[in-house]
């Protein structure tokens, strides 16, 4: 008999020390809770068979946490987007085929199936040939809206279809716009939008194709009905966010309703200084809760509210009016007496429960919460928790107490091992600001053995770090020996109105003082070895890593990925100009701020070595920002390089790339930080 064990790897001490055991940890995404609260679904992406893309699938788990997690769904093309109906029937999004449509289907699209209570066969409810985006459920009524993508002037289906299938055998994929924008983030706007279509309940098993109607027929580029789309518990309602023109080449939201028997539609809140949007319908479908974004200018940063609205009397109401944090996601209680909601606070994502006249109370202490769950009867909510020490996993809250920290649900996302801990790091800024960050250390980590320090910046930049990123995941990094410092800079959400403020309009100032004031905290730390140093991030962080490279060069190494470099050309060519400009101004007639806070201009004083990455289909920091960066390094003899995807966008979304992603930066850093031999990736 041969003896296979020694062509066996060791098994790693934890999933980080090897990427392919990383990539294929699986991952949580989205909750659903049945009426009567006795079943919670998630969605699990694990990487597929041939291992070039991740798979998802609904997995059922126990809400007492007693029994272990079962997996519901299993087909190629996967399922996502669960949503209970009434009778407990699980509704969800696959582009798994019809079984019944034969074999000149053709390509199938995400389309609408149901699962019974009782288990047993998914069913198709409907499909269309260009797919189904979104759903969501009367709670009371089981009606059913379906967001899907839509011709505009087509009369029905079938008129919709023939025009796709005209544009086909004509090979005409060109797009004629009237109307800015004309993409977003990955993907081009039209020539078709997004519609809202109404099933009054979902058809019987064996009974003919569902009667679906369209409650927006009007909606037209270039964005149509949008996808933010809530049905009221009785059926009667859909309130959505849609977008009116404010400006030229500008845009808001407003929140509207449909009546969903006559078709009728009404504005709810039209304020010209605000977006409004993400609502959520009381358990009675009187009220609305939304939040109202203010519209920013040069000398103000958005700030966020919530809005209690009446939508009989069309009347609303500032919910959380002086709290200075900003609210998002808001939920009814079970009675309808309260709001859920959740709001970056110090380094946190935080529960938050409001009752009007009253202060918002934090619900939990610790962690990054989000897709929450209210069990009709107000025994418990339900939520994904994620921290820098844990991936989205489930967890059961308490509706009232504070300073909660759950242990996680049954799941098959926990992770049991990490290479190193985690703590949390403060320091006080010139200007007297606290500076709060997260500090990774790996295992072993020492006064008598120091580990080398990787700043890593976080995007936005009206964000922070606090919660769990599969893209940005400081342990792979640890495992390798580095510490990972997060810091949360100005601009910074989580922190208060002023904080952002701080550094509104003027990125290179307070932004960067504050990263090396947290890197100075980080380096005295007898842990940390502030000789061997490197930055990086990506989007807005990859900007700021732009800038620290034009401003120090005490860092050994910098990666820039999906970065900024020349303010006015980004500006110009994103897929939404119109929100920077307010902040910085028109670059013909207001140059200033370009002028101060564009790293391109100090190009001349990098000598840092640099590691440049960008997706091609990345439209929100468009791949020319990466070329121009690129070749200015290049011309004045930077040591760099260009790792270029040219079917990612400004994420690396596909595990291949994500693999090579990690393999190059690794190398990289090792050459430049740890002194090693450049080590090319093997498949680059």
């Amino acid at each position: 008999m041969t003896d296979h064990t020694a062509d066996q790897p060791e098994p790693a001490p934890t999933p980080f020390h090897r990427l392919s055991d990383f990539v294929a940890l699986p991952r949580l995404g989205g909750l659903a809770l049945s009426p009567d609260g006795s079943r919670l679904v998630t969605s699990v992406a694990t990487l597929a068979a041939d291992r070039k893309t991740w798979q998802s699938a609904l997995w059922e788990l126990d809400p007492t946490g007693r029994a272990d997690a079962r997996r519901l769904t299993r087909s190629s093309p996967g399922e996502s987007g669960p949503v209970f109906a009434p009778d407990g029937s699980l509704l969800f999004t696959s582009a798994r085929p019809d079984p019944d449509a034969g074999k000149d289907a053709g390509e199938p699209k995400p389309a609408l199936w149901t699962l019974p209570a009782e288990g047993g066969e998914a069913r198709l409810v409907l499909g269309r040939k260009n797919g189904v985006s979104g759903v969501d459920v009367a709670a009371d009524t089981g009606a059913v809206v379906v967001v899907a993508s839509t011709t505009p002037g087509t009369a029905d289906a079938e008129d919709d279809d023939a025009r796709r299938t005209a544009r086909k055998d004509a090979g005409v994929s060109a797009i004629l716009h009237e109307a800015y924008p004309v993409r977003y983030w990955d993907h081009d706007l039209g020539p078709t939008v997004p519609h809202v279509f109404l099933l009054d309940a979902l058809p019987a098993e064996g009974a003919d194709a569902p009667t679906w109607r369209d409650l927006t027929p009007d909606a037209g580029p270039p964005n149509g009905a949008g996808s933010d789309v809530a049905l009221s518990p009785d059926g009667r309602w859909v309130a959505r966010s849609e977008e009116v023109p404010d400006g030229a080449a500008s845009w808001r939201n407003r929140l509207v309703v449909t009546d969903t028997a006559s078709g009728e539609t009404r504005v709810l809140v039209d304020d010209p200084a605000a977006d409004v949007s993400g609502a959520s319908w009381s358990p009675d479908s009187t009220r609305v809760v939304a939040v109202r974004e203010s519209v920013t200018t040069q000398e103000l940063p958005p700030d966020y509210t919530l809005l209690l609205v009446d939508v009989a009397a069309g009347t609303s109401t500032d919910l959380t009016a002086g709290f200075d944090r900003w609210p998002s996601a808001p939920q009814f209680d079970a009675a309808g007496e309260a709001v859920y909601f959740l709001a970056d606070e110090d380094g946190r994502h935080a529960l938050f429960r409001v009752v009007e006249g009253e202060a918002p109370v934090r619900l939990t202490r610790d962690g990054a919460y989000s897709d929450l769950q209210v069990a009709k009867d107000g025994s418990a909510l339900y939520a994904l928790r994620s921290a820098y020490d844990s991936p989205p996993v489930p967890v059961r809250l308490d509706p009232t107490a504070t300073d909660q920290q759950p242990d996680p649900l049954p799941n098959p996302g926990t992770i049991a091992a990490y290479p190193g801990t985690l703590r949390e790091l403060r320091a006080t800024a010139a200007d007297g600001a606290e500076v709060q960050s997260w500090l990774v250390l790996p295992e072993g980590a020492a006064a008598e053995q120091p580990a080398p320090l990787v700043l890593w910046i976080h995007g936005g930049p009206l964000m922070s770090w606090n919660g769990w990123s599969w893209r940005w995941t400081p342990w792979v990094l640890a495992a390798r020996g580095y510490a990972v410092l997060l810091p949360n800079p100005a601009l910074s959400q989580g922190f208060g109105q002023d904080f952002v403020r701080r550094g509104w309009g003027n990125w290179g100032a307070a932004p960067y003082t504050d990263l090396m004031t947290a890197v100075d905290a980080a380096v005295e730390l007898p842990e940390v070895d502030g000789t061997r140093t490197a930055a990086m991030g990506g989007s807005f962080g990859g900007y700021m890593a732009n800038w620290v490279a034009t401003q120090t060069d005490r860092f050994d190494a910098i990666v820039t990925h999906a970065s900024l470099w020349h303010l006015d050309g980004f500006i110009g060519a994103t897929d939404a100009s119109y929100y920077w400009e307010k902040e910085f101004g028109d670059p013909l007639t207001e140059p200033a701020r370009y002028e101060a806070n564009s790293p391109h201009r100090y190009a001349d004083a990098i000598t840092t070595p640099m590691l440049v990455i960008h997706g091609d289909k990345d439209y929100r920091v468009p791949i020319g920002e990466g070329l121009r960066l690129w070749y200015d390094l290049q011309k004045r003899g930077v040591p760099s390089k260009f790792l270029y995807f040219p079917d990612e966008n400004h994420w690396v979304l596909t595990p291949g790339n994500a693999v090579v992603w990690y393999e190059t930066v690794l190398a990289f850093l090792a050459e430049h930080v740890l002194g090693a031999d450049w080590e090319r990736p093997a498949l680059l």
